[in-house]
């Protein structure tokens, strides 16, 4: 059963869509089996793994920052590769970009090793569905999209070099969502102490991340923290991931404890 935070997403994320890639939307959250796909990863990942949310409202957090920074490109004129290399239209992109960011942690369900390998593979029937559906008869479509969600799939964790912008934003997507409420469930659960508990802790640190239209740049990330902490977060997480992606030219980013003075990254 959806949660209402679930729905409040899809409601959101519906919003900023139109076209094809609305359609794509559309079709993931009324499939059921992509549903309990998603709800297994979040069994996988807090229960068995004593990690932090990698579920639905995970995936929709990510899909909604890939796609709040893909308009802001868009808005600044922009090109993504696929127009840019004219084997594409910008529907075609944003496409590619919501798809990867709500099947990039599919992978989960099985182990948080190699995750985004696995996430590939569990993805590639519903890929498939989807662009039949999309493009029909246009064979050439589905094999390009297919590969270009493959690489934001494969990208997301920073392991692998990734070339396109739209890889790119699903990579910052799943960074940005870092907020206290990805972390309560296992907070909640946890009572021993453990490696990697600085995580939970510097995540439970992080009271907002605000993704605005920049000054200098297109896009600021704006990451507001209640202890300093939460610093593990930008320079561990986050930054690594910026740094990796092809979208680092076009990104401000902040960070602050509240009350304490911005420190600028980008």
């Amino acid at each position: 059963m959806k949660s209402s935070k679930q729905i409040s997403l899809e409601k959101k994320i519906l919003y900023r869509l139109e076209g094809n890639t609305k359609l794509a939307a559309e079709w993931i959250f009324k499939n059921k089996e992509i549903q309990h796909l998603q709800d297994y990863a979040n069994v996988v990942s807090i229960k068995r793994l004593g990690y932090n949310d990698h579920g639905p409202v995970h995936m929709r957090k990510a899909a909604s920052n890939a796609i709040k920074m893909f308009d802001l490109l868009h808005e600044r004129g922009i090109k993504f590769n696929l127009e840019n290399e004219g084997i594409g239209t910008v529907d075609d992109s944003k496409t590619a970009v919501l798809i990867a960011s709500l099947f990039h942690d599919f992978g989960m369900t099985v182990s948080r090793e190699q995750h985004e390998h696995l996430s590939v593979i569990l993805s590639l029937p519903y890929i498939e569905k989807i662009l039949k559906k999309l493009y029909k008869e246009n064979i050439v479509k589905q094999m390009i999209l297919r590969s270009m969600i493959v690489e934001g799939i494969f990208g997301h964790m920073a392991s692998h070099k990734i070339h396109s912008l739209e890889a790119g934003l699903v990579l910052v997507g799943d960074g940005c969502d870092m907020e206290k409420g990805r972390a309560r469930i296992t907070s909640l659960l946890s009572s021993q102490p453990k490696v990697g508990d600085i995580h939970k802790y510097s995540a439970s640190a992080i009271n907002n991340v605000e993704i605005v239209a920049g000054k200098d740049k297109p896009i600021q990330i704006n990451v507001e923290m209640t202890e300093s902490v939460g610093f593990f977060q930008i320079e561990e997480v986050l930054f690594p991931k910026i740094n990796f992606s092809p979208v680092k030219p076009y990104i401000e980013l902040y960070a602050w404890v509240q009350g304490e003075e911005k420190q600028k990254y980008l």
